[in-house]
């Protein structure tokens, strides 16, 4: 029976894992229920649960800033993830798995994200491990193998990391800690400031993906939440034209950032990003407009993508069809 090979992007929001012949397999939040020491719910059931559950059951996220916050939860969710994988497209024990993780953190967080594979019940025969830079690279169609440089910029949940891919690799990167839940909290602290309402972090996320634009249209959604006087439930209907400055703040801490690496880049591959701009990925980069105010700001053609949640988990899938790519390394 030939080896099943299996391509895993641990987000901060979700996991996302793509089998050689299938495609997705496998897309939900990284997020787990647990009543005591039981797990009662992992991926979007959990994240259903969440802002609503009783106390003695905890939410919990075990991948936050980029990296593994709690090994032990980590393992056990992916261990559920395998169990509900196995029930569905049959046996996984014994597969090659194909992981990509981001380029600027330590290398005993990179062993974490090997670590959980490597430990769980399915026994992996062989794991690698990819930057995550090169795999966006990879889901975007570039040919990382020239010579000539491209800035990815991939804005995630909790993180976004700046990048600059050249001859096959990584550059230079920098993994900041501004992300779309960055952008959740601006709104929950303006809506509390400015309208006395208190609401939470799904709600704020609604809020975003309805009504945040960088455009000229002005669009209008109710959010409801608690009023900070009266203590009662309140409605307030808030338009695009009024969070847009609000998500701008930290927009402009990761523009700041962006400026801060072409500052560090080799002449000649600055050159080359002048010429073909920055590609942008990651679930924030869905918000109408966002590549217009970074163009804005930093003067360079930004570059969308129709799946921009989905690159690194495809690039990775384009990783296990080139049987040359570690040859090339």
């Amino acid at each position: 029976m030939a080896t099943k090979l299996f391509g895993v992007d641990f987000g901060t929001d979700s996991l996302k894992i793509y089998q050689k012949g299938l495609g997705m397999v496998y897309d939900q939040r990284t997020v787990l229920a647990m009543k005591g020491k039981n797990y009662i719910a992992v991926g979007n059931e959990a994240y259903e649960m969440y802002g609503k559950a009783p106390e003695y059951i905890n939410i919990d996220f075990p991948v936050k800033k980029g990296v593994i916050a709690s090994i032990d939860k980590m393992l056990a969710f992916m261990n559920c993830v395998f169990m509900d994988m196995s029930r569905e497209y049959g046996k996984i024990r014994g597969a090659k798995f194909y992981i990509c993780v981001p380029s600027d953190i330590t290398d005993v967080e990179k062993k974490a994200f090997y670590d959980i594979i490597d430990k769980s019940f399915i026994r992996p025969r062989k794991i690698y491990m990819i930057d995550k830079p090169v795999a966006n690279a990879k889901g975007l169609g570039i040919d990382i193998d020239k010579s000539k440089g491209t800035l990815i910029v991939d804005i995630g949940a909790d993180t976004t990391e700046i990048s600059i891919i050249a001859n096959g690799g990584v550059v230079i990167s920098r993994l900041i800690p501004v992300g779309g839940r960055a952008l959740d909290e601006v709104i929950v602290t303006h809506l509390r400031r400015c309208h006395n309402l208190i609401i939470g972090d799904k709600s704020a996320e609604a809020l975003k993906k309805k009504v945040a634009s960088f455009n000229e249209i002005d669009k209008y959604a109710p959010v409801y939440g608690r009023d900070v006087v009266s203590g009662l439930p309140m409605e307030k209907k808030v338009t695009t034209k009024e969070i847009r400055p609000v998500i701008g703040e930290p927009l402009n801490i990761i523009i700041d950032n962006i400026r801060q690496i072409l500052e560090r880049t080799p002449p000649e591959i600055s050159a080359d990003i002048f010429s073909d701009g920055m590609y942008l990925v990651g679930g924030s980069s869905r918000i109408t407009g966002i590549d217009d105010y970074i163009e804005d700001a930093t003067r360079l053609n930004v570059h969308l993508t129709s799946d921009p949640s989905g690159i690194a988990a495809l690039g990775l899938g384009v990783i296990m069809e080139d049987d040359s790519f570690f040859n090339n390394k």
